[in-house]
């Protein structure tokens, strides 16, 4: 396979514990408070500003403040790169230099770079992030530019992804997925090529062999 394209938040980055940590916090200041399980059945894989739409509003006043203050929090608990677990900081580096590796994700670059420096696996050839596109997963558009700036066809590359709009993204753009557990039931993940515990080595291997 020619390249690997990874989802960040609860691929690459074990954080959506951590977002919507603070996703609850910044709405329950607005007002509009937001439950766990809220969070990951209708906003968990979805762009930022996005999230913020769906749950406030088109609109909304408070916005640019509430995804200037998300950035800022994340940075603060989740910087230190200490949510890249070592298995899945071991298949990137296991990865890099036996394939093409690129980043598609609805967070903001500079959380992105944040996180990948700190965790020793700022490897990636190209990172698609949300201020790249002017739709968010599951529209196809960031993986899309992704292959574009690869200069590959979707029958060279695999995505890998955690949540259904990022599958729905993926498959859109044409592209072979496989789903990691962990941020959806394996019930809403239906729609992925395949559906594996987590990112590992194995499988970044078997993935390579294809």
């Amino acid at each position: 396979m020619a390249a690997l394209l990874f989802d960040f938040n609860g691929t690459l980055s074990d954080d959506e514990g951590v977002q919507c940590a603070i996703f609850r916090e910044l709405f329950a200041e607005q007002g509009r408070p937001l439950s766990e399980h809220e969070y990951f059945d209708v906003l968990a894989g979805r762009s930022d500003p996005e999230i913020v739409e769906r749950w406030l509003g088109a609109g909304h006043p408070a916005t640019g403040e509430v995804l200037e203050r998300r950035v800022q929090l994340f940075r603060e608990r989740a910087g230190d790169g200490s949510t890249v677990p070592p298995h899945v900081r071991e298949s990137v580096l296991r990865a890099a230099g036996r394939s093409r590796l690129a980043v598609v994700s609805g967070a903001v670059r500079s959380e992105v770079d944040t996180v990948l420096r700190a965790a020793g696996v700022d490897v990636f050839e190209v990172i698609v992030s949300t201020e790249d596109v002017t739709r968010g997963k599951p529209d196809p558009e960031g993986y899309l530019l992704a292959l574009r700036r690869l200069g590959l066809a979707a029958a060279d590359a695999v995505a890998i992804e955690d949540a259904p709009p990022g599958i729905a993204a993926a498959k859109a753009a044409g592209l072979s997925c496989v789903a990691v557990l962990g941020t959806a039931p394996r019930e809403r993940l239906g729609q992925a090529d395949e559906i594996v515990p987590r990112l590992d080595a194995g499988l970044v291997d078997r993935l390579l062999a294809r």
